[in-house]
């Protein structure tokens, strides 16, 4: 099974004991929507916004996805001037989601090239939290943004895959699911081991891990549904798909 890895920390837990036989194939969410769409990934986390311009094709694994309820650390908009009056925003090419999701929360702002001047910048994933670490310059997390516009769960990835194989993923699922769960509860080996990995202190990696979200539950699927519905009303959404599922929904 090719398995798609967003190539940011927020993948450790996921991938934390991950007992399933896989070949890794790491990139950033564009990258993977693109390869999933492709045929060169089985699996993937795909930016939220890619499985619905593209329902048709893919099937949801109903137990897993990458969201938070209120700050995330790592989509974050960076600029001296109140939200109110940016007019540009630089935006990042690695990330689908939260491209829409800046239209959403500032729909008046027009989006250029990461590399051009602008009153804001859009930076995710690792790029986000070391700019938060490091950069004086106000950040604007995105997900308490948009907590604070809809009272419900950000989902910025779902996990998808062909739905010609939807009956054959039951059992990654499950192994995908015992790994999160296994790391919620070893907490500080999670976050030391990542620290080595990425780099980031390990005390700073845990209080983000707490943050993130991985289970597709109801509060969840609602504010998937949500984020969807104003993609449709800005513009970036045809209509809005009904969530299609694995079988593997049907197993506790």
């Amino acid at each position: 099974m090719r398995l798609g890895r967003i190539s940011y920390v927020n993948m450790a837990p996921v991938f934390y004991r991950l007992e399933y036989e896989v070949d890794e194939v790491v990139g950033v969410p564009t990258e993977l929507n693109r390869m999933l769409l492709d045929g060169e990934v089985d699996v993937a986390p795909i930016s939220s916004i890619a499985y619905a311009r593209n329902a048709e094709q893919l099937r949801l694994l109903p137990r897993l996805c990458v969201s938070s309820e209120g700050a995330v650390d790592s989509i974050q908009l960076v600029t001296r001037l109140p939200l109110g009056r940016v007019r540009t925003i630089a935006i990042t090419p690695e990330s689908a989601t939260s491209v829409v999701l800046t239209k959403v929360l500032l729909p008046h702002a027009e989006h250029v090239a990461i590399e051009e001047e602008a009153d804001a910048k859009l930076l995710i994933g690792d790029a986000a939290l070391k700019s938060a670490f490091e950069d004086p310059t106000p950040h604007h997390d995105l997900g308490r943004l948009w907590l604070e516009r809809t009272g419900l769960p950000m989902v910025f990835a779902v996990w998808a895959a062909p739905e010609e194989l939807a009956d054959q993923l039951a059992d990654l699922e499950h192994a995908l699911v015992a790994s999160v769960r296994l790391a919620r509860s070893e907490p500080e080996r999670l976050a030391t081991e990542a620290s080595e990995r990425y780099g980031y202190p390990a005390g700073f990696l845990a209080r983000y891990f707490e943050k993130l979200r991985y289970s597709f539950g109801p509060r969840e699927r609602a504010g998937f549904y949500t984020f969807l519905e104003m993609a449709r009303d800005v513009g970036e959404l045809d209509h809005v798909p009904e969530l299609r599922f694995t079988r593997s929904e049907v197993r506790a």
